[in-house]
């Protein structure tokens, strides 16, 4: 008995032993990953500003390494914001020790308004007499959007990349057919013609309002972007346009031939020509620094500044709660009021990346910012959407920014209640008996079909709430109702549909609204001085530790159905439960990618 209790404690020390060291190597390896995120970057004398975007991806707020990605052997690409990435590229322009910008605009991943205000900043670098370089193997639409802003772009000569400069395309998905054959009845209640978030589960096919919006979408935000190649390249859009029309640019030699690649270079053809840009003896006397690391050498507060600047990211669906990797309606409330509070932020910008979501935290959000509004200029920066929900919580400022890509609009909201009754009864064969309290007190379980009385009911509340989001548009907008209910109807715009109709007031970045705000709160900066004005902002991103402990400690809010972790193929499916079921939303339908 005595040997067995030995074994026994043998092995829970074992098993204490090896936890420990798997413990230690564990957090050695987050300390590792750590001190590497902390090591600081050296500046060379001299040097190229490279921006691979194949390694680096631009974000609405710079991020630190994903610690969990690391871990599991995910692609680790250096996150950084927009407003870090295009400060270091103001910064490059006026910096002596910056020769000029190297770009490989291949696999370029981030939004479209990100995008846009890249290729701004490349633009305006080059004013400072400096050049920007593009090297290209694999054309995107994206990619090649970006390079177009360069000096000169030249292409690998080699056959075999992949050509995806084809134009821009948006696919919808329809399953009413496929619901049916499962028994689930999707009860739409909605108000806009154009409303089509709820669409996919109701129809077959594009209702011709869904239709009509989204060809215009796409030719207004692909005309925006090969307005912009023309001009760079000395062409007509005529003319670009049917080169992509007619299948012209299938190989590299298709790119020079039709004025969009000035010349075909191999890796060491190309040295030779950074050589040269540099004017240097040779490659090996050329020195690189990469745009994150040139952010953390130069983009950093300014605490000595006496004013401070608040920009507020609101970054994703909007939702209730606290969520912190949402846009959540308690949560935004509470930053909102702190900065209205704080006598040291004399102006905010909010840039809007949303594309809707919750009517309640909208309205919570919506009601701060006009607090804030009162007291202090609050202009208003779109990103890649800014609808539905997301242009509820924006119309209040003062002054609206947009890119001519970003998707706004969607001033309608709807409601979805799922009838599974057949799903249970004809395939599952489940039988179910409600006992009630009162007479429709079943009328969110998902369990049976709605009858008249409680359409007209789900109706009103729509109804009710459209109204409510006309009158903030009317108010916010300085317009009349029945304008806005004219270009409202749940209708998504572009960014430069949204300057004409009066939904935003200028096409311009979020350094744009940043200036414009600054002038706005002290009456005596110049439009262009951030001299003395520290920009601070809202929310904080999560370090990589709190990244760690949030993975360890699960989400901070889940959504269940019937008491399981549910992913659904749209956002409304995700609060189809016994509590959310019948909730009005302010979201638009899609979301739009471009590569």
């Amino acid at each position: 008995m005595k040997q067995f209790f030995k074994i026994i404690l043998a092995v829970i020390l074992g098993c204490l032993i090896a936890g420990t060291i798997m413990m230690f190597m564990f957090f050695g390896f987050v300390g590792s990953l750590a001190s590497l995120a902390d090591t600081q970057p050296v500046m060379p004398n001299s040097a190229i500003l490279k921006i691979d975007l194949s390694t680096v991806q631009i974000g609405e707020q710079s991020k630190e390494l994903d610690i969990v990605s690391a871990i599991s052997g995910g692609r680790q690409n250096q996150v950084i914001g927009i407003l870090d990435a295009v400060r270091a590229i103001d910064a490059a322009a006026a910096d002596p020790a910056i020769k000029y910008i190297y770009l490989k605009p291949d696999m370029v991943t981030g939004g479209m308004a990100e995008i846009e205000e890249l290729r701004q900043a490349l633009l305006k670098f080059r004013q400072s007499g400096k050049a920007v370089i593009s090297y290209m193997e694999n054309p995107s639409n994206a990619g090649y959007y970006l390079a177009s802003a360069s000096d000169k772009i030249y292409m690998t000569p080699h056959l075999g990349g992949m050509n995806t400069l084809t134009g821009i395309s948006s696919q919808m998905f329809f399953l009413k057919d496929i619901l049916e054959k499962f028994g689930v009845n999707v009860q739409l209640i909605r108000h806009g013609k154009y409303k089509s978030a709820g669409e996919m589960f109701v129809r077959s096919e594009a209702s011709p309002e869904n239709l009509t919006q989204n060809r215009e979408l796409i030719a207004s935000i692909w005309n925006a972007w090969t307005d912009d190649i023309a001009a760079s390249r000395d062409i007509t859009q005529d003319d670009f346009n049917s080169a992509i029309d007619g299948l012209e640019l299938n190989f590299p030699q298709d790119f020079v031939d039709a004025g969009l690649v000035d010349e075909l270079l191999t890796q060491d053809e190309l040295k030779t020509k950074l050589t040269e840009y540099f004017n240097a003896a040779g490659f090996d006397q050329t020195a690189m620094i990469s745009l994150s690391d040139y952010a953390r050498l130069t983009v950093f507060p300014d605490f000595k500044a006496g004013r401070k600047v608040a920009v507020i990211f609101a970054n994703g669906n909007i939702i209730d709660g606290t969520d912190d990797t949402q846009v959540s309606g308690d949560r935004f409330a509470d930053i909102i009021s702190g900065i209205r509070k704080d006598e040291a932020v004399k102006a905010v910008v909010f840039r809007v990346n949303s594309p809707g979501g919750s009517v309640l935290a909208s309205e919570k959000i919506s009601n701060e910012i006009a607090l804030l509004a009162a007291e202090k200029p609050v202009v208003a920066s779109f990103g890649d959407y800014a609808a539905s929900g997301g242009y509820w919580i924006s119309a209040g400022c003062d002054y609206i920014f947009t890119n001519s890509s970003t998707l706004t609009g969607s001033i309608g909201v709807f409601s979805m209640i799922p009838d599974f009754s057949k799903t249970l009864d004809d395939i599952a064969h489940v039988n179910v008996t409600s006992v009630n309290s009162n007479r429709y007190s079943d009328l969110y379980s998902c369990l049976r079909p709605l009858s008249d009385k409680e359409t007209a009911y789900m109706q009103a509340s729509v109804e009710k709430i459209y109204d409510r989001f006309m009158s903030i548009v009317a108010e916010g907008r300085s317009m009349n109702t029945e304008y806005v209910d004219s270009i409202a109807q749940g209708r998504v715009w572009s960014g430069d549909d949204a300057v004409r109709l009066g939904l935003a007031d200028e096409t311009g970045t979020l350094s744009d609204a940043i200036y414009y705000a600054i002038s706005c709160g002290d009456a005596g900066s110049a439009y262009h001085d951030l001299s003395e004005w520290e920009i601070v902002e809202y929310p904080k991103p999560l370090t990589t530790f709190e990244m760690l402990m949030k993975t360890l400690n699960g989400p901070v809010s889940a959504h269940v159905f019937n008491g399981t972790p549910f992913s659904g193929i749209e956002e409304a499916f995700m609060d189809w439960n016994s509590s959310q079921s019948g909730k009005v939303y302010a979201r638009m339908p899609y979301e739009l990618v471009i590569k």
